[in-house]
């Protein structure tokens, strides 16, 4: 695939909000099918953008947000995600990807016109940023095992709606040809 890049949303994460047990075990198994992405688009030389929230720290940085992440319970599903020298971070306070972000001008910069989206919440910052980029007339593949819900219902009826309404690949990150 030209002209594209992997976004890991949300994955440096401490768990610590009032969803995160809901999220936990759909996490877990998102987990190995994200290293497997992040791991062929490095073979590849795609570029890797880490997408995450500040959590509402308007001091905080990427490596703060690692270091907690780290820190805290859960560190075993973020270990693995860890960003490399040449990922990309951009750090988001909303559900979208875009909003409010340097998201589309960094994509301008490194003219990607196709972003493959995994992380967390399918059912919320997935779908978001999936619509913004619709709208921005950028294409978008979502590997549904390396995206991890709260809700099963909701999940996969964002799915359906990112393919259907959006135009949206959904596949699996093994059938991935980057």
């Amino acid at each position: 695939m030209e002209n594209c890049a992997v976004v890991v949303i949300d994955m440096i994460t401490a768990y610590d909000h009032a969803d995160a047990e809901l999220l936990l075990p759909s996490a877990a198994k998102a987990v190995p099918a994200i290293v497997r992405l992040i791991g062929k688009a490095r073979e590849r030389g795609v570029p890797v953008i880490y997408v995450n929230d500040n959590f509402g720290e308007w001091r905080s940085h990427h490596g703060e947000i690692l270091d907690i992440a780290l820190a805290g319970a859960h560190a075993d599903l973020v270990e693995p995600l860890r960003p490399d020298d040449e990922s990309l971070f951009v750090v988001k306070a909303r559900h979208s990807i875009f909003y409010e972000t340097p998201f589309a001008y960094l994509l301008n910069q490194l003219d990607v016109r196709h972003i493959i989206l995994c992380g967390q919440v399918t059912e919320q910052c997935v779908l978001y940023s999936a619509l913004d980029a619709h709208i921005r007339h950028v294409k978008v593949t979502v590997p549904q095992d390396a995206v991890a819900h709260i809700h099963d219902d909701l999940a996969e009826a964002a799915l359906r709606m990112m393919e259907r309404n959006l135009g949206t690949t959904i596949c699996s990150v093994d059938s991935l040809f980057l």
